[in-house]
């Protein structure tokens, strides 16, 4: 049932309209009555009509500014003014202000029943829209997630109708980047620099965000702390400024979230805080990017589970020796290489020189070669965990005095990486383990702090923020404000 309130400074007029017009005939119900406009305003804050009727002249505040200060706070509500001044000026504020109608006094029955009917079929008529308008938006919707999809699942044989869907938008999308999430969650808070789009793909959650600037810096900035407030583990693919490289992203988004469900729940795994190995090829099976995965993380029990996989896979079907050699040494080589990621030399793996490919020759059957492929893992392993366990403290030690000398400059996690001599991907999950706390959380706070600092010592907001590594103010500004609950500026003024 529609709400609708009453406000006159005459009781004749209030008592009249109230017992005389038949309101739940029209399915309205009114609420309140008021005499005065400071009473109007308070009645309409407690009971949020759909409808106001008032009259011009009331004491304290009269209608028109009543209506001006209703229709400021709720647009949709429907203003009805009346008056016994038939003026043009009264009635050209009224239109103004968009008040619905404008009767002249004395006010009869048959003119606010009229009114009423009318008000009926416009809230009817916007209904109706409002209803197409859902609609028409929802299947446009569905349309554009199918087409995202598609684009992430095909690249380029999904770009001509996946343009179709965004319609004229597509024009003005400069870049694409995709998020895996650990589940679903509230909304990213909307900006004017990007327009995000929530897929499910079976069990996964993806978030594809297509940005209208080359500058991603909001995105990243909201990505900083959102996905702590809500309570999801995040993982992020690189920014491509084309969309056919959508796939990419994706891949890159769904690795990262992996390791970041590894090393934190709730955190925010960048792919670039990850890395690449270029030893590594792209084109892996999800077998062998599992063997990685648990190489990387220490995982012994993973990882043999994901041998043992691949070994009942390979007996399941009719290969010939030299191809089963083959993808063998292809698994004992990636593990070489997750092993290189420390940054020691892995050539005396085992007993003096490792020649895994000379070894293999020397096995005749199937049951030797899944035998000796179980012991060769098992050895790359131990040797891992060792030598993470001999450097882990005094590399990530190292590493906190070199960010603590640089912040102030554009410091990744590649800069640190190299300067410890890691690859970034093992060197990522090495301070994790020690500091817990990822390497860009880690970096921010100490910023956060150091600017802290400068601000109470009187320093200009831009000052600090270029001294602790923000070039951009606003992003600067931003950052403080979620760390430290208000903006730089208030900081700086309460000390």
């Amino acid at each position: 049932m529609l709400k609708a309130v009453l406000f006159d400074d005459e009781y004749i007029v209030l008592h009249g309209l109230q017992k005389m017009i038949d309101w739940s005939k029209y399915g309205i119900e009114l609420v309140g009555t008021a005499s005065n406009g400071y009473a109007a305003i308070d009645l309409v804050e407690t009971h949020s009509p759909d409808i106001v009727f008032t009259d011009i002249r009331m004491p304290g505040m009269n209608g028109l500014e009543v209506v001006e200060k209703i229709l400021e706070a709720a647009p949709e509500i429907i203003c009805v003014v009346f008056s016994g001044f038939n003026e043009f000026e009264y009635v050209k504020k009224a239109i103004k202000l968009g008040v619905s109608d404008y009767l002249e006094k004395p006010i009869t029955i048959p003119m606010i029943e009229d009114t009423i009917q009318r008000i009926l079929e416009k809230l009817q008529h916007q209904k109706t829209v409002l209803s197409l308008e859902e609609k028409w938006e929802d299947s446009r919707t569905e349309l554009i997630e199918k087409a995202t999809l598609d684009l992430l699942l095909q690249g380029d044989e999904a770009l001509p109708k996946w343009r179709k869907s965004f319609q004229e938008e597509v024009e003005e999308i400069a870049a694409v980047t995709v998020l895996a999430l650990s589940d679903k969650s509230h909304a990213l808070p909307s900006h004017p620099s990007y327009f995000p789009v929530y897929l499910r793909n079976g069990a996964e959650h993806l978030l594809v965000i297509f940005h209208f600037e080359d500058d991603s810096t909001e995105l990243l900035n909201q990505l900083l702390y959102w996905p702590s407030e809500n309570g999801v583990a995040i993982g992020s693919g690189r920014t491509y400024p084309k969309l056919t490289d959508a796939p990419k992203s994706y891949k890159e988004a769904s690795q990262a979230l992996r390791y970041g469900q590894f090393m934190d729940k709730g955190e925010w795994t960048r792919f670039e805080e990850i890395g690449e190995n270029p030893n590594i090829p792209s084109d892996l099976s999800e077998q062998e990017e599992a063997i990685i995965f648990y190489l990387r993380t220490g995982d012994r029990e993973g990882l043999f589970q994901q041998v043992d996989e691949f070994i009942s896979k390979i007996q399941s079907q009719r290969l010939n020796p030299d191809v089963i050699e083959r993808e063998i040494l292809k698994l004992i080589y990636l593990g070489m290489e997750v092993a290189k990621e420390t940054g020691e030399d892995v050539s005396h793996l085992g007993q003096g020189n490792y020649l895994p490919h000379v070894d293999i020759r020397l096995l005749n059957t199937k049951e030797k070669m899944f035998s000796w492929l179980r012991s060769q893992m098992e050895m790359i392993m131990d040797w891992f965990l060792r030598v993470r366990k001999d450097k882990k403290h005094n590399a990530v030690e190292k590493a906190c005095t070199y960010i603590e000398r640089n912040f102030s400059n554009d410091l990744t996690l590649q800069d640190v990486a190299e300067y410890v001599g890691m690859n970034p991907t093992y060197f990522s999950l090495l301070f994790k383990e020690e500091m817990k706390l990822s390497y860009i959380k880690y970096l921010t706070k100490l910023r956060m702090e150091r600017a802290k600092e400068l601000l109470r010592e009187g320093h200009k907001v831009a000052e600090v923020s270029e001294k602790v590594g923000y070039h951009t103010y606003r992003h600067f500004s931003e950052l403080f404000k979620k760390h430290a609950g208000i903006n730089p500026g208030q900081y700086r003024d309460s000390f």
